[in-house]
């Protein structure tokens, strides 16, 4: 096979970048910038939508395959412990072996395994291929940035990323709304078959689509044991958030785990200024616009994820809702999320991404705020405001955040940078939802005990307040059977405004969380590198 390679011709003391040169004319179809984009966005589909339908499906998967409720646990924990830990690693691998066929093995994989998960017929099968689907799905999603970074010239990214982050944010919120019609009128197994076709049209498309890109400068070799000091220190800080809310951030294991994940990332820094090709070069850090990209994505997800974690409780548990009802309010967010992301890449493309990412962070902040004034009777008028605007703020954050990563990331990282950008949104979705549920925990332990008192119930054993306490944490009324119908209402009230008081105060610590983001969205720019892109080598 021949390889052609386009190199940027400006040299280090030119004032301005030259426009990339143009990539040799594509064969047919191949390499053309929009049927790329919505190549990868079918593949990026698959992973976003399983992040959200499989907790549908959980329930059901419980009862028929006779599994506990921790065996559930991991059929979630299991996806997103794999995905998060390998994501970096398995952008390296697409910058060292071209994004393509890291994107089109992603893809493969991830389809067979959800195929697989459909087949399974105990809790151990189910959870061993929903961590090969993490693995195959981390592949996919870092690929399919570094695609859209080298086929899009500069002008055109912003709008392509717009679109690429309102998939991933449509699929996730829709994926309640297309579980629970799955579920409900065919079986769990199809929430999992559904993959099979979709990654078998993702497939065809990107073996007749896609055009593999790589730098001249692409990385050679492996850096083994940077890759095995990262994923350890991944796996500690991961195991130790999704293990908090069981233990209790007091628990000793808890901190072990912190305290290993601290000593494995101190390590992995220093072994990487020693290493001739280090899985992350730590100079990339030296762009401030692009440090502050990753922590933005983090405070983002915090805000967002572990804010939203409360609200399915609320609309299901407080009021009521089916998930089918509950994902359909959640439509404001969706719809503005999917109007908003391509309006955000043009609006950063002309005005560069400080202004619209500071003004999306604000919005999130006000939108956390009003969440943390809604009651158990507040109508869906009131809460679709909130939403909209909240989905509203998200746009920009999703699409300016990701660009300003990899945008300011050498092409020959683009990889990389792209895990970069989906292992910051994991762990600050999985720090929010540990976090913000210790400040519910907290408020609803300190408030049960004097509401329950004060509504004039029956005193509770500290084994029973215990049980009433988790259960209120997520809504639930802990009625006991054959309790009078007037004592069940009493608990009912005094259940779901300790829960509503609790989702206020983590809505409060969320918006702050959001606030403090407005400043870090003030360090970024515009990628420096993104010239770089859809002129590179082409094999």
């Amino acid at each position: 096979m021949t390889s052609q390679t386009t190199i940027d011709a400006t040299g280090p003391g030119d004032t301005a970048p030259q426009a990339p040169l143009e990539s040799p004319p594509a064969a047919g179809l191949r390499g053309h910038p929009w049927l790329t984009l919505i190549t990868v966005a079918v593949g990026v589909m698959m992973v976003a939508l399983d992040g959200t339908i499989v907790a549908i499906a959980n329930p059901t998967i419980k009862e028929d395959l006779g599994a506990t409720f921790a065996d559930v646990q991991w059929i979630t924990n299991g996806y997103f412990l794999a995905l998060a830990v390998t994501l970096i690693t398995a952008g390296k691998l697409g910058d060292r072996f071209g994004h393509r066929q890291t994107f089109l093995i992603g893809v493969t994989g991830f389809a067979a395994a959800s195929g697989a998960i459909g087949l399974s017929h105990s809790i151990a099968a189910v959870v061993t291929f929903r961590v090969f689907q993490g693995l195959f799905g981390a592949l996919l999603m870092p690929a399919a940035l570094g695609l859209l970074r080298a086929t899009f010239p500069a002008e055109k990214l912003n709008m392509a990323i717009g679109i690429w982050g309102m998939v991933i944010g449509a699929s996730t919120a829709g994926g309640p709304i297309l579980g629970g019609v799955l579920v409900e009128h065919v079986n769990w197994q199809s929430v999992f078959f559904i993959n099979v076709p979709v990654g078998a049209l993702a497939l065809v498309l990107g073996a007749l689509i896609l055009r593999d890109h790589r730098a001249e400068n692409a990385p050679r070799s492996f850096d083994v044991l940077g890759i095995a000091l990262l994923s350890g220190a991944m796996f500690c800080l991961v195991w130790a958030l999704i293990k908090a809310p069981t233990w209790g951030w007091g628990d000793d294991r808890t901190w072990i785990f912190i305290a290993a994940s601290v000593l494995l990332f101190a390590l992995f820094s220093v072994w990487e200024t020693r290493v001739k090709e280090p899985l992350i070069p730590l100079g990339l850090f030296r762009s401030i616009p692009l440090s502050a990209g990753v922590v933005l994505m983090v405070l983002m997800a915090i805000a967002f994820m572990g804010g939203l974690f409360f609200v399915t409780f609320y609309l299901q548990n407080v009021h009521g809702m089916s998930p089918i009802d509950a994902g359909l309010h959640l439509l404001p967010l969706t719809g503005m999320m999917i109007v908003g992301s391509p309006l955000a890449g043009a609006a950063i493309t002309k005005l560069g991404p400080r202004i619209p990412l500071a003004g999306g962070m604000a919005a999130t902040a006000i939108a956390m705020y009003g969440m943390s004034t809604l009651e158990a009777d507040t109508g869906s008028g009131v809460m679709s405001v909130w939403f909209a605007l909240l989905g509203l703020g998200l746009a920009p954050v999703m699409v300016g955040a990701t660009e300003v990563i990899v945008g300011n990331a050498p092409m020959e990282l683009s990889g990389v940078a792209g895990g970069l950008q989906q292992a910051a949104m994991q762990i600050g979705g999985s720090l929010g939802t540990a976090v913000l549920g210790a400040v519910m925990a907290s408020k609803v332990d300190s408030d049960l005990p004097g509401n329950w008192t004060g509504a004039g119930l029956p005193p509770l054993t500290p084994g029973q307040l215990d049980k009433a306490s988790e259960a209120v944490q997520v809504g639930v009324a802990p009625v006991p059977k054959g309790v009078p119908e007037q004592v069940a209402a009493k608990i009912t009230e005094v259940a779901h405004h300790t829960f509503i008081s609790g989702m206020s105060l983590a809505s409060l610590v969320a918006a702050g969380v959001a606030a403090v983001a407005v400043l870090v969205a003030l360090l970024t720019k515009r990628g420096a590198n993104a010239e770089a892109g859809a002129g590179v080598g082409h094999i």
